[in-house]
């Protein structure tokens, strides 16, 4: 089974979230930064390349708070893995989506997430 990671990153109460371009899958819906665990990569691994990746941030490290299966319509399921970032090195950069935000937990149901963050944002709303 394929396992995604997702990175909560906070900042003074507010969560990052960003936006996928037109030209990907889920075009402009929401996300938390993060993806796929590569062969050979652990999630936490996975999580720190990624962030570089697409924050330009470094040593990403972060505890995991919840995962769970989801299966998008015609696809196979996925393990989504959500961790908690504690610290890295660098200043989030957006290097790859169509706009970053920073919002507080309560603001993010109110955005158009890609379905399998949902069951993770309601638990943030309610």
């Amino acid at each position: 089974m394929v396992q995604v990671v997702a990175a909560i990153v906070e900042r003074d109460g507010r969560i990052l979230i960003c936006r996928r371009t037109a030209e990907q899958s889920h075009a402009l819906q929401w996300e938390f930064p993060g993806g796929k665990v590569e062969p050979g990569e652990t999630p936490p691994q996975a999580l720190e390349r990624e962030l570089a990746e697409e924050l330009g941030i470094r040593h990403a490290a972060g505890v995991e708070i919840t995962r769970y299966q989801y299966t998008y319509p015609g696809r196979s399921p996925i393990l989504l893995i959500f961790f908690r970032i504690m610290g890295f090195e660098g200043e989030p950069t957006n290097l790859i989506f169509h706009e970053m935000r920073w919002e507080p937990p309560e603001r993010l149901a109110a955005f158009d997430f890609v379905e399998g963050d949902g069951n993770f944002i309601r638990t943030l709303s309610g």
